[in-house]
């Protein structure tokens, strides 16, 4: 039986609560995911996608329902204790990079485990070995100005892995990208799910990179309308 990683029940989120413009965004999400996977969630603009990766990454709490991430349960978890959680089992690539400006990708790697408290030796090692899984060793001192939109996402990924994390969540990772470099970046995230038995989430727009993984969750207006296991055969 494969270990439950994400588990989500009746998931609500209001904005404006009590106003007359109050939103409901979403309408009551039941998602499970487990260890191993490699899930798509898709959705067109405003579907609610963003938002229920908000929920997913730990940054942002339902108004209703309950989330459990490896068994702990979210909604009880303050400030504080959120931040740990995301620092520990949550690996965030952004369509954006987010890398830190004016600091060596080593350095963008490390950051996490600094965070952790690791010691500067061992993450240092880390953020070497990680690099390495990303093919951009040769980079290590570059800072990111000096990178393409390519290489920084690789070392964003690389970040993204550091603390060895439970989930990879990747927020439209190809979306800045020209198809040939969202190419080779969905290829590297089936690397990591093949060779590391990563988790990932992918949040996407693309009918065409949701086929590649192995399920594919579909959000329509708040509400999962949804949920298909993608053929063997399909997946490159």
């Amino acid at each position: 039986m494969s270990k439950t990683v994400i588990s989500m029940r009746g998931i609500i989120k209001r904005y404006y609560i009590g106003q007359p413009n109050e939103l409901q965004i979403l309408n009551g999400i039941d998602l499970d995911v487990t260890q191993g996977e490699f899930l798509a969630i898709v959705g067109q603009s405003g579907s609610g996608k963003s938002t229920l990766m908000n929920m997913i990454g730990a940054l942002d709490r339902p108004t209703e329902g309950t989330y459990y991430l490896n068994g702990v349960d979210i909604s009880t978890l303050d400030d504080a204790e959120l931040s740990r959680i995301r620092n520990k089992e949550i690996g965030f690539v952004f369509q954006t990079f987010n890398l830190i400006p004016r600091t060596s990708a080593l350095k963008n790697v490390e950051l996490p485990m600094m965070y952790a408290g690791m010691s500067r030796k061992a993450r240092t090692a880390r953020a070497e070995e990680l690099l390495e899984i990303v093919e951009m060793a040769d980079r290590a001192d570059h800072q990111p100005n000096e990178l393409s939109g390519g290489q920084k996402q690789r070392v964003a990924i690389a970040r993204a892995m550091a603390n060895r994390p439970s989930i990879l969540l990747a927020d439209e990772p190809t979306g800045a990208l020209d198809s040939k470099t969202g190419r080779l970046i969905m290829d590297l995230f089936h690397k990591l799910h093949k060779e590391e038995g990563t988790t990932i989430v992918l949040i996407t727009h693309s009918p065409e990179l949701a086929q590649e993984c192995d399920r594919i969750v579909t959000i329509s207006d708040g509400s999962i309308i949804g949920d298909t296991g993608v053929r063997e055969d399909a997946i490159h």
